[in-house]
């Protein structure tokens, strides 16, 4: 693949610059979300809510999506992770207020911790683009 077929777009947080990353990349017919959390540049929104977390994360990587004309209808897939599994419903609740009518293959893991120990989801997603004139 080329890289005039590849295409990046950044969200401006100071993660990407340190870490040298994107938040979305669009190649092909597809376009993936780079793990996102609650935070919008140094507020964390939610501190100590999975269900306000999961909700914000997802709200975020949708509208990263949507630099590329794309909607929460073309998300065909979703990863969830969460640092304690007794958020398991809370963060399900947020996913299926965002996803119910789309229902993106999804899958839930609980890790170990996050960069920053406020921090109880990431999530990352993945969107389809249907054909793409490159």
């Amino acid at each position: 693949m080329t890289s005039e077929a590849v295409r990046r777009v950044q969200s401006g947080s100071p993660w990407e610059e340190s870490f040298g990353f994107a938040r979305a990349v669009a190649a092909g017919d597809r376009v993936v979300v780079a793990g996102t959390t609650a935070f919008k540049g140094d507020v964390l929104y939610g501190e100590g809510d999975p269900y306000e977390q999961t909700k914000v994360a997802l709200t975020t990587a949708v509208e990263a999506i949507g630099e590329f004309g794309l909607a929460v209808d073309s998300v065909i897939r979703t990863r969830v992770y969460l640092a304690h599994s007794r958020d398991v419903d809370a963060a399900g609740r947020a996913h299926k207020e965002i996803f119910d009518s789309v229902r993106p293959a999804t899958t839930l893991l609980v890790v170990e911790g996050f960069i920053d120990s406020r921090v109880l989801v990431e999530v990352e997603v993945e969107a389809y683009r249907g054909a793409v004139d490159l």
